[in-house]
């Protein structure tokens, strides 16, 4: 049994994909730099500030899908080097390492940085896409 059935909502689920993973993503940012939802619980260094700018001002505008492409390509060069920085040395396994957050949201973030935001962004509606 094919899925076609879906295949018309393509363009609409990237749009939700990329607001749900934009939104998950800009919370890591307001807990290193707000304490918000919850404190970060490791130290601040000026690495995990800018990640924490990274996580706010990127998730922000991938939310709103403003300038989609070209944040969501910055923001998947952060998750490889945060995975090959933080949790590569700590093994190979994402599983293990505690890498699969950053290497999911590179692969999540590479892809809308090839697909574009999908219909429901403000890249589309001012003709951006």
């Amino acid at each position: 049994m094919q899925m076609t059935f879906l295949r018309g909502f393509a363009p609409h689920i990237l749009s939700i994909l990329r607001i749900f993973a934009a939104g998950s993503f800009f919370t890591h940012g307001t807990m290193k730099l707000f304490s918000w939802p919850a404190p970060f619980e490791y130290p601040l260094n000026p690495l995990l500030y800018t990640a924490g700018f990274l996580e706010v001002a990127g998730g922000f505008l991938l939310i709103i899908g403003f300038l989609s492409r070209p944040v969501a390509f910055v923001l998947s060069g952060s998750m490889a080097v945060a995975y090959f920085l933080v949790h590569f040395s700590d093994g190979f396994y994402p599983v293990l390492n505690h890498g699969e957050p950053a290497m999911f949201f590179c692969f999540i973030f590479l892809y809308i940085a090839a697909a574009g935001p999908g219909p429901w962004s403000v890249d589309a509606v001012i003709g951006r896409e």
